[in-house]
């Protein structure tokens, strides 16, 4: 069982940036998958990206591919996603899920554990 807790999220403007932080308790995050989703309102959750335990192989949609960078501390069992050049588009709540595997997955019904979501809103 897994917890995960999200933190960082807020108002920017667009071209800013905000870093958002993951912290999972009740199990070690070096034997998950690790992913971050975000949904806007009235659209599904999409996937943003993710990182393979214990590995350094990433994934980012295409969207965010260059602005956006996933890591993770597996000492402070805490994954995080750097968004830079943030958009107005970019607006929406993340989330952050663990899955078990070390494979990347960008479908959400593969991740077993969420986290209850931050909301990032970027204005114009």
């Amino acid at each position: 069982q897994v917890e995960l807790v999200e933190s960082g999220g807020g108002l920017v403007q667009a071209g800013g940036s905000l870093r958002l932080s993951c912290a999972a308790s009740g199990s070690t995050i070096s034997t998950y998958t690790l992913g971050w989703f975000r949904q806007a309102p009235g659209k599904e959750r999409e996937f943003v990206a993710a990182t393979i335990r214990n590995h350094s192989t990433t994934s980012y949609a295409e969207s965010v591919k260059g602005r956006f960078t996933i890591s993770r501390d597996n000492a402070k069992n805490t994954v995080y996603l750097q968004m830079n050049i943030l958009k107005p588009e970019d607006t929406a709540v993340y989330y952050c899920a663990a899955g078990r595997g070390a494979i990347i997955n960008t479908a959400p019904n593969w991740y077993a554990y969420w986290g209850q979501g931050t909301q990032v809103t970027v204005s114009s």
